[in-house]
């Protein structure tokens, strides 16, 4: 079950605010149930599991992250990020992150803010405990954001996630949007 706070979020936050200060339109967002996000999208997306591991299973290799655009106000670091399977030339993965460096130990909070590993990375290399709890599906019209990011073109309807990864104590460690390009997997 949701918390309060959580079910005002907007359903593409934090990528909303990247949209927000570029002045562009945010795309055509439609939450739905899990259910209704069809094969091959709900196996990588309609779970609790880190989608940095879940990505890195699916297509038999590391995920890469490339940094598009970020801002590192205090100790909150937000980026909008690619990831890749290793070898691949194409994004699996286009999206957002919102970092909460404070609640990070002092090398994971290091390697964050050096922004060459995926923060599912991190985690796991770091052996942090942590819960992933996505509380949103989503399909959403590509856009010239998402069509640039992805290396697509028209409107293509594509599938995401909102996904809150907590600490052991139940503290927000991150906040994401995943948005996955049409499949190759089946």
């Amino acid at each position: 079950m949701l918390a309060a706070a959580e079910t005002e979020v907007h359903p593409f936050y934090p990528l909303n605010e990247f949209y927000d200060k570029s002045g562009i339109p945010i795309p055509r967002v439609v939450q739905v149930d899990g259910e209704q996000v069809p094969e091959p999208y709900r196996s990588l997306l309609v779970h609790k599991n880190d989608m940095t591991p879940t990505l890195e299973s699916a297509y038999g290799t590391d995920v890469a992250l490339r940094v598009m655009e970020f801002d590192l106000s205090g100790d909150v670091l937000s980026r909008r990020i690619l990831l890749f399977a290793e070898g691949l030339e194409k994004p699996v993965v286009f999206g957002s992150i919102k970092i909460y460096l404070d609640r990070f130990p002092e090398l994971a909070r290091q390697q964050v803010v050096e922004q060459r590993l995926p923060l599912g990375a991190i985690l796991r290399g770091q052996a942090i405990k942590h819960s992933s709890c996505p509380s949103a599906f989503f399909k959403v019209t590509a856009d010239e954001v998402i069509n640039r990011a992805l290396g697509l073109s028209g409107e293509a309807v594509l599938y995401g996630r909102r996904n809150v990864l907590s600490d052991s104590r139940n503290r927000t460690l991150a906040q994401v949007i995943e948005i996955l390009p049409p499949s190759e997997l089946q």
